[in-house]
């Protein structure tokens, strides 16, 4: 592995609430569309009330009704907020969309809510409790037939915050290996999301601000158009575009793989200069990831 671009630093993370969801419909496209609808405005808890991303698409092999599926992940600071996140996602988004059933996909959870109960009361008493494909669901009656789901769903602790720097010498360039990046991560067997447009953030933060009214501002260090500005720029010479990718995982083990399959997927491309992170003295997350590790 190209080390030498590899900065010697950490992610620094931390534990958040995620449920973990299958939704699947009569056709890929379908079933995209009420997935990317379901995980909508939630790129950071920063400023807002989750964050969520597609995990993966997957085969009708592979889901309980064989029919096409996306894997989502909900994530929530507190475990009570997971509650409300799902009933609006899933009743407004998910159950909206033609011909979707959704499924509960985390198999062991440290806490549990009956989601699909709630969301039946849409059905207005004619709704119904059924067991399918081994599970207990409920049934509700809508304009395209029945949209089925999972009584209950699980919530757990998972990683977030893992973070990874591409510095690069063009916009073109680093676009395009972020997105490889991105890319190599839904390929992989991680349970992780990366929750940015397209899995990609621009306008990358730091903890802290000169303005009161901001717990958050940009992270000026990593900054092309401030290099003969500011003191503590931390970009090399050439760097004229830096993104991150951000990413959330089921588990430590998950994220680790995740960044894994990132970093190697640009290491060797030679517009991109440095491969790095940030983090704040322990002030985000006491979980650290060494890049050179991995």
């Amino acid at each position: 592995m190209s080390k030498d671009k590899i900065v010697d630093t950490f992610s620094e993370c931390f534990k958040m609430w995620f449920s973990r969801i299958l939704i699947t419909a009569i056709d890929e496209e379908t079933v995209l569309e009420a997935a990317q609808s379901t995980v909508g405005f939630a790129t950071s808890i920063i400023m807002c009330s989750a964050e969520a991303g597609i995990e993966r698409i997957v085969s009708a092999k592979e889901t309980p009704d064989n029919r096409p599926g996306v894997i989502i992940q909900i994530w929530t600071k507190r475990s009570k907020l997971m509650k409300d996140e799902l009933l609006a996602r899933i009743s407004q988004s998910a159950m909206t969309a033609p011909t979707t059933s959704v499924f509960n996909y985390l198999e062991e959870g440290e806490k549990n809510e009956p989601i699909g109960k709630l969301i039946s009361y849409f059905g207005n008493g004619h709704q119904k409790k059924i067991s399918k494909y081994g599970r207990d669901m409920w049934e509700i009656p809508v304009m395209d037939g029945s949209f089925l789901i999972d009584e209950s769903f699980n919530f757990a602790k998972g990683i977030a915050g893992g973070l990874i720097i591409l510095i690069g010498e063009s916009t073109v360039e680093a676009l395009a290996a972020a997105r490889l990046a991105v890319k190599k991560i839904q390929n992989s067997s991680a349970k992780a999301i990366t929750s940015f447009p397209g899995g990609i953030c621009r306008s990358g933060s730091k903890i802290g601000s000169k303005y009161s009214f901001l717990n958050e501002s940009t992270n000026h260090q990593f900054c092309p158009t401030l290099v003969d500005k500011i003191e503590d720029s931390l970009l090399p010479k050439k760097a004229h575009c830096v993104y991150e990718i951000v990413i959330n995982a089921a588990s430590e083990q998950d994220l680790k793989l995740a960044m894994k399959h990132a970093i190697i997927a640009v290491k060797d491309n030679e517009k991109i200069i440095q491969i790095t992170s940030s983090n704040y003295n322990g002030e985000l997350g006491s979980i650290k990831i060494n890049l050179k590790d991995l």
